[in-house]
């Protein structure tokens, strides 16, 4: 369609305004995603004030610049004074615009933006529209209408949904939802939006705010939406602050005038930004950005990652395999015989099998993918893989043989992996002849599904190999940690710390049951003696054996987990380890032979035992957590605490919204923490030492966050 530029472009900062034929059009152009600063609110206001001063304008278009609407609020601004106009002053100056006005929304309209959009009086979207209210991500609740205007646009369970999921919607579901009135059918948002208000100026459509809509209309459908919500809510936010406040602000909707449900939200909205959860869940939002910044991502371009190879099909190595195909990438297993080939074609097909099952994919797509697997016997399967992650068994010299394949087969310039949790990853470099192309990947169970990526870094490997690792992780969708290597690089060498202050706790008195619920309560999906029942008792055992000759002899061993390894009690596979789970139940039960075999373990140690609160477990827990944290950054086997942090928030589920252990360390208070260790060393020296860098930090009045921007 032609349009004409009745009046010059107006700028006023990132907002620019002109008026096209009867339409007033408003352009937000704040590179890179047009987030919502001061400035862009300050112009949205302005705009507005023009077009209801322009006598020519009958209808007013918003749109964005770039390949956003708008992505948000203004990340740079998170924890600063907030500068006039507020969000809420501008969506309420563009819904009480005289004149109509449509959103044209393309890319993201999120959080604040989504907000802004629903202020508008007609809403369109382009394919690429992606809308959504993540705040609760962040320890918030959409604190500008959104809590008001979605209800009584899409009702309250849909727009619930969308609070409390903190997903987005694409354009096809928002169109059904009711959140956009039509679908564009190109990504031209600026000339289908210009059409849509034509249209509208044509057909003399009122202005239509959405504090009027009647989504709302049907009281006890509403009510029942909000109860169903409330209750599932309780049971799944283990102690979150944000979404009971959400459902409170969304029953504002229901009950009370928009101006004090407005009122409300504002009110409940400064109550999240003053929760340490808030503090807590924004620390993880900047943290998981600032470990994408490695030295080595700064310095090198990765190498090509077109195909890639995998050794081992066990659990880890079909896991691992299924990562790579769901990211696109043709994939080739190596196993030693063909049985075992095909049970890790077995375990592969098995993960698109369960999808196929619950309804998420279907045959044609699971054989699409499968197309893209094959399996052989022979290493020279791997002569043209880019990458290949070796997954066998967790034996140093099983691994040394499987790297003197690659190195005999691999392309030059392959990148050579190993997905060792312990091991070594110098001694399996310094076995082949190009250690330059030698990294450590650490995949966690199950490694298609869990998040975090330990790219471990021996002292020859080059810089660009590290790079490669970082876009691996980034083309499988997962959040990748920068480690040094030492036994268990950054999580699993703080694991074996904590684990081993949860044994002491036990043979002291308290029961393996009792420290699993004081995690739990803490924020933890699973307790320790949960998470080895998980993972096979046998695991731990085999490493405890591995490590027993350099065991200090000084040092206290705790001797319960290897008696109950002896009896042949792994854990869920066997149906017993530190729990009972009859009939291959997923949930355990507690088991009086387990505590009677902890009993005699007492009696032979000579120790009384004594009762904990769930306080002093948590005390231990977290000193030993914190303490082994400091060490891993002081050694630089992590770059910064906030590395500490991402590790334990996407590979050992660490409650989120307390940021990590580093960061809850802060909160705490550092001298409480080291006050704590001193204590606990007066009955055990060896174990708690406390770490130099904890000591010189509290001597320094100095805390974990003044040491994140030092890379």
């Amino acid at each position: 369609m032609a349009t004409t530029t009745s009046s010059p472009s107006t700028s006023s900062g990132p907002v620019t305004f002109e008026r096209r034929g009867d339409v007033f059009v408003v352009t937000i152009d704040n590179p890179p995603v047009n987030a919502l600063g001061v400035d862009v609110r300050r112009g949205l206001a302005a705009a507005i004030d023009a077009a209801e001063a322009d006598s020519g304008a009958t209808a007013v278009l918003i749109v964005g610049a770039g390949r956003n609407f708008i992505a948000g609020a203004d990340i740079r601004e998170f924890g600063k004074t907030p500068q006039p106009p507020s969000l809420p002053e501008v969506c309420l100056k563009i819904e009480n615009c005289s004149k109509p006005v449509v959103a044209a929304i393309h890319g993201a309209a999120l959080g604040g933006g989504l907000e802004v959009a629903l202020s508008a009086h007609y809403r369109l979207a382009a394919p690429s529209a992606k809308l959504g209210m993540p705040e609760v991500a962040l320890g918030l609740l959409p604190g500008s209408g959104g809590t008001q205007r979605a209800p009584r646009l899409v009702g309250v369970k849909p727009a619930l949904e969308l609070m409390l999921s903190g997903r987005h919607a694409g354009a096809k579901e928002a169109l059904s939802l009711g959140l956009v009135d039509r679908l564009g059918t190109e990504a031209d948002a600026l000339s289908e939006g210009l059409t849509y208000a034509n249209e509208l100026i044509a057909a003399k459509a009122p202005v239509r705010r959405t504090r009027e809509a009647t989504a709302l209309a049907d009281a006890e459908a509403s009510r029942a939406a909000l109860e169903a919500a409330r209750a599932d809510t309780a049971k799944k936010s283990r102690g979150l602050f944000s979404p009971m406040k959400i459902i409170e602000a969304v029953e504002a909707a229901l009950t009370l005038p928009f101006d004090e449900g407005m009122a409300l939200e504002r009110k409940l909205f400064l109550q999240c930004i003053d929760s340490p959860q808030r503090a807590g869940l924004i620390h993880a939002f900047f943290a998981e950005r600032e470990v994408l910044k490695a030295p080595e991502t700064k310095a090198a371009r990765p190498r090509a990652l077109d195909a890639a190879g995998i050794v081992g099909g066990g659990t880890m190595g079909a896991g691992i395999a299924v990562a790579m195909l769901d990211a696109g990438m043709p994939v080739t297993m190596i196993e030693r015989d063909e049985p075992s080939l095909a049970r890790g074609r077995q375990h592969v097909e098995k993960v698109y099998d369960g999808l196929i099952k619950k309804g998420r994919m279907t045959p044609e797509a699971k054989a699409a993918v499968m197309a893209r697997f094959s399996g052989f016997t022979s290493y020279d399967a791997l002569a043209q893989v880019d990458i290949v992650v070796e997954a066998v068994f967790e034996d140093m010299g099983v691994k040394k043989a499987v790297f003197a394949e690659l190195d005999r087969v691999c392309k030059p310039g392959a990148v050579l992996a190993t997905n060792t949790s312990y091991l070594d990853i110098d001694e399996i470099a310094a076995s082949v002849s190009r250690p330059q192309d030698v990294v450590g990947l650490h995949f966690f169970s199950p490694a298609n599904i869990m998040k975090l990526l330990e790219i471990v870094v021996p002292a020859k490997v080059s810089a660009d190999v590290v790079a490669t690792g970082f876009e691996l992780a980034k083309k499988l969708k997962k959040v990748p940690v920068r480690a040094g290597v030492c036994d268990g690089f950054i999580g699993n060498r703080i694991l074996a710390v904590y684990r081993q202050a949860a044994d002491h706790m036990m043979e002291d008195g308290a029961s393996p049951y009792q420290i699993d619920e004081a995690v739990r309560n803490f924020g933890y999906p699973m307790g320790p003696f949960q998470v080895s029942d998980l993972a096979g008792g046998d695991i731990g055992w085999a490493t405890r054996k591995r490590k027993a000759a350099k065991r200090d002899p000084k040092a206290r061993y705790v001797q319960i987990a290897d008696r109950i390894c002896e009896r042949g009690w792994f854990g869920q596979k066997t149906q017993r380890g530190y729990y009972l789970y009859p009939e291959g139940a997923r949930t355990g039960v507690p088991d009086p032979e387990v505590l009677a075999i902890i009993d005699v373990e007492r009696e032979r140690a000579g120790i009384t035992p004594r009762a904990f609160t769930e306080e002093e477990i948590m005390r231990r827990y977290m000193a030993a957590m914190i303490n082994e944290g400091a060490n891993v950054v002081h050694q630089r086997i992590a770059l910064r605490p906030l590395d500490v942090d991402v590790t334990f928030l996407y590979g050992y589920g660490f409650p989120r919204h307390r940021g990590g252990p580093m960061k809850y360390a802060d909160t705490v208070g550092l001298p409480k923490v080291l006050a704590d260790i001193r204590e606990f060393a007066k009955e055990d020296p060896v174990f708690w030492q406390p770490s130099p860098l904890l000591v010189d930090l509290v001597e320094r009045g100095a805390d974990f966050a003044s040491l994140n921007q030092s890379e």
